[in-house]
């Protein structure tokens, strides 16, 4: 369930509640069953709802111990039993809707800049203009400069250092953390979907967690996941302007060069290095000890200790061989062209 340091629950609500929010049908007697939350498929459980979309997931959702689901008319007849099905032709703008029904974003209000309940530890040094907000915990020795404003219930460790204008939100950081000038870590990620009146935001409920260690260079952006945790590993180095999309996964000890954009669901492993201005498509497994060509564009999983460059990228010897025949056909061309 969402972490609830972060987020208000406003459930549990009735099914006939949410069918009427977002246009879905259900059968007329299952309209008093009340849920409390929205799940992904796989974390669902008897008080929440979830949805589906593709029939790839049709085997989990055979199994599912969700109390209802959102789902094509196509798909209704995959419902297992004991589970409701609200039909409608937008399920994940449904799910959306719904999530933003039982789930509120804690905010801090009020004309207090350091809020009475956030606990700092001794020796936390605040710049002029600090905000901190209801329940976040910041730990000895941690410094935060001017200006900075730590969300509500957002725990920072030991001996942290965090820039001056920079955001933190819905996140957990470790001990000997460095966050520099206005980066922000935990704002809502790129997920939007098709509704029946337009495009609509997907509801973003998960978390960042930055391990021990961590360095997040000036004016870098790392999402809070979708619904699952973004998490950067410890001692991975993070150059400024990088942007780390939401559910992003990334192992210890990497590092990142400025103007890095690591797409959504993206798994990293340890040790993996990345040229400036490298590119990763969405859903990719970067293995143990990749190095990744500053410019290179990812569109495949890339296996662990692999050099790989260019766009689309490929090994890095494949991928000079064929610049160098570019380069030595074109100078035929020239040559041939001159006489």
């Amino acid at each position: 369930m969402p972490d609830p340091r972060f987020f208000q629950d406003l459930g549990p609500v009735a099914l006939s509640d949410l069918a009427q929010l977002t246009g879905a049908t259900l059968p007329p007697e299952a309209g008093a069953v009340r849920v409390s939350r929205v799940a992904t498929l796989a974390r669902a459980d008897r008080d929440s709802i979830t949805f589906v979309t593709d029939k790839r997931y049709l085997a989990d959702l055979a199994h599912t111990p969700a109390a209802a689901v959102f789902v094509s008319a196509q798909h209704a007849a995959s419902v297992p039993e004991g589970c409701i099905a609200l039909v409608t032709r937008t399920p994940q703008a449904a799910y959306a809707m719904a999530a933003d029904r039982l789930h509120r974003p804690r905010l801090h209000v009020g004309a207090e800049a350091i809020s009475p309940e956030a606990v700092l530890e001794d020796d936390v040094r605040l710049g002029p203009g600090v905000v901190i907000g209801p329940g976040a915990r910041v730990g000895r020795g941690t410094v935060i400069c001017a200006n900075a404003v730590i969300g509500p219930g957002v725990a920072i460790g030991r001996d942290s250092f965090v820039g001056s204008n920079a955001s933190i939100a819905f996140a957990l950081i470790g001990d000997r953390v460095k966050i520099l000038a206005n980066a922000v870590i935990g704002e809502h990620g790129f997920g939007a979907t098709g509704g029946p009146k337009g495009v609509i935001d997907i509801p973003q409920l998960g978390r960042v967690i930055l391990q021990d260690g961590v360095t997040v260079g000036a004016n870098s952006c790392i999402d809070r996941g979708a619904y699952d945790d973004t998490v950067v590993g410890e001692n991975t180095k993070i150059d400024n302007l990088v942007q780390i999309a939401h559910n992003v996964r990334i192992g210890r000890n990497c590092v990142m060069a400025a103007h890095t954009g690591i797409s959504g669901s993206v798994v990293i492993g340890d040790g993996s290095a990345f040229g400036g201005r490298a590119g990763l498509k969405d859903h990719l497994v970067i293995g143990e000890g990749v190095q990744i060509a500053a410019g290179a564009g990812v569109l495949r999983d890339v296996p662990a200790g692999e050099t790989w460059g260019g766009f689309p990228a490929q090994p890095i010897r494949q991928w000079m061989r064929e610049v160098a025949w570019l380069g030595r056909a074109s100078s035929q061309r020239r040559e041939g062209t001159d006489k």
